[in-house]
Order: structure tokens, then C-alpha cells, then sequence
């Protein structure tokens, strides 16, 4: 069976009218660098981005270049702390999502 719409598509249109996928997204892609899966981690940031705020605003609002955001997210990319950090705490005020840490 063939697919109507783009898969970037349909999670830009879900994560536009739902606000508990959007939460959901953000959430699972943190949980999953936590858990030390930062490959998947960076694929599921880099889709959410890509479906929200998009990597130009995103670059203006964390004050780094577009181009290196993009190659940080990518399948090469190797993140540091303070940049990741400040790019999730950006993702969380763009989007209205506030992400907390419990232990389990």
C-alpha cells in the first residue's frame, strides 16, 4: 500500500494539532540519549526540529550556525553538552514543552 502524504508530513501535521505528541516526541528523544542511544537520539531531535521550529530559527535563537546544527544532528554529528543542552532548552521554550528528570 502506498503512502498518501510525505512520513514529514503527516509528523509535521501531528505535531502541529496534537500537543500530547509533540510533548511525547520531545520527551522520547531526551529518554533516549539518556539511555545512551545518542545516534537514535539525534535522528528523533533532528525530526522534531525539522517539524517544529526548523533549523534556521532554531540557529538564531541558540546563537549558533544553522549549517552546524544541522551537521551536529547528523548521522556524523557529535554534540557537545552545552550545545545539546542549550539546543533541548530551546526545543522546550519554542515548543511549550517542559521536560522534567525523575529517578526511576
Amino acid at each position: 500500500m502506498a503512502l498518501t502524504r510525505e512520513f514529514k508530513q503527516t509528523v509535521k501535521a501531528r505535531l502541529d494539532s496534537d500537543p500530547a505528541f509533540r510533548a511525547a516526541l520531545l520527551s522520547d528523544a531526551v529518554a533516549v540519549l539518556l539511555e545512551g542511544d545518542v545516534e537514535t537520539g539525534k535522528s528523533v531531535l533532528r525530526d522534531f526540529i525539522n517539524a517544529t521550529i526548523g533549523f534556521e530559527a532554531l540557529a538564531q535563537d541558540v546563537g549558533m550556525p544553522a549549517k552546524s546544527l544541522m551537521r551536529m544532528f547528523g548521522p556524523k554529528g557529535n554534540p557537545r553538552a552545552d550545545n545539546l543542552f542549550a539546543v533541548i532548552r530551546q526545543l522546550q521554550q519554542s515548543s511549550g514543552v517542559q521536560l522534567t528528570v525523575a529517578a526511576a
